[in-house]
């Protein structure tokens, strides 16, 4: 497959992360977690995130996602999200068919919801024919690669939590936001009042696994049943903690990410020199979302993968991975310009 712009996933595996890997593969270790790897990691998760943080490891960020909503939520609650949120749009409706609950969805225009947007969906308390407002999700960064600050987190779970509900992150490209924010993964969560957590790596350089990570103590009950239940139980966990290991102990998460959003900045510059593409949000992290004419498209698709966004408005989102080489974006933008 020729290197592209398609998705972060797309890019191999950093190859800190490989060795460790390899480096757990000796001896024997108990399944399913019970390991010595997996519970120098689990401390690990409790010095990032806070000593009361319990973490779950799982096969992906639907996985996760759904675990977290779990924790929240039972089949007659409901979860608000943007309309863009990828609970909502990317997970082929897991989270209704595994929690039950329904998810209100709000239209953003930059893919981040304020409080003011929520409360638009804070009614029908007590009413027992509506599904109750139980949860509040947010992705950070949003599907459309813009940045929640850390008020604007705090002030979402203070909103939720005077209603008696919880604020659940979307994390799967958490490092990506941390850089450019020039914050800590505690500061952006923790610190904020977020009630729990999808912690992803797989698009920054791990091979696979994610991680739900519950920061409200309260929420912490029969988790270990749940995961078996969605069959996001990994026997040989420990090849899936020592990842985490090597991405949060030698910087991995950090160079990864710094590299994936400069290299979003390189091609958002390029692209300043091809007048038909409109770039349509602010490129904050390794996203870029494009408005080009429909025949440009097609005939770039022809040499390069990458996902239609928004067929209707012309638009389509070209991602930059750890591993995307400054020869990459000028290749491309250099076809483009020449179509």
């Amino acid at each position: 497959m020729k290197r592209g712009f398609g998705s972060d996933n797309h890019s191999g595996v950093s190859p800190e992360v490989l060795k460790a890997i390899a480096d757990a593969n000796v001896e024997h270790a108990l399944a399913y977690g019970d390991d010595e790897y997996c519970e120098r990691v689990v401390k690990l998760f409790k010095t990032t995130f806070g000593e009361q943080a319990s973490v779950y490891f799982v096969f992906n960020g639907t996985g996760a996602n759904v675990l977290n909503i779990d924790a929240m939520c039972r089949s007659h609650h409901a979860v608000v999200c943007a309309e863009t949120a990828h609970i909502n749009v990317d997970e082929c409706g897991a989270p209704q068919r595994i929690v039950g609950c329904r998810l209100l969805t709000v239209p953003t225009p930059d893919g981040k919801l304020t409080p003011e947007l929520v409360k638009t969906q804070l009614h029908g308390f007590g009413f027992e024919h509506h599904s109750q407002p139980r949860a509040i999700s947010i992705s950070q960064p949003t599907e459309l690669g813009t940045l929640y600050t850390v008020e604007e987190i705090k002030a979402l779970a203070d909103l939720a939590h005077s209603y008696g509900m919880y604020l659940h992150v979307d994390g799967a490209r958490l490092a990506n936001a941390a850089v450019a924010l020039g914050c800590s993964f505690k500061e952006m969560t923790t610190d904020c009042g977020v009630d729990c957590l999808s912690f992803g790596g797989t698009k920054n350089g791990l091979l696979m696994g994610e991680s739900s990570v519950i920061l409200n103590t309260e929420l912490d009950v029969d988790l270990k049943y749940r995961r078996k239940q969605m069959s996001q139980l990994c026997s040989k966990m420990r090849f899936m903690a020592v990842q985490f290991e090597a991405y949060l102990t030698t910087g991995l998460w950090r160079r990864n990410a710094e590299h994936s959003n400069q290299m979003a900045q390189l091609l958002y510059a390029e692209l300043q020199s091809v007048p038909q593409v409109k770039v349509m949000y602010p490129v904050q992290v390794n996203s870029v979302f494009a408005q080009l004419p429909r025949d440009v498209w097609t005939a770039l698709q022809q040499d390069y993968f990458f996902y239609d966004w928004d067929e209707a408005e012309n638009v389509v989102r070209w991602m930059c991975s750890f591993d995307t080489t400054v020869e990459d974006i000028k290749n491309f933008v250099a076809a483009l310009r020449n179509i």
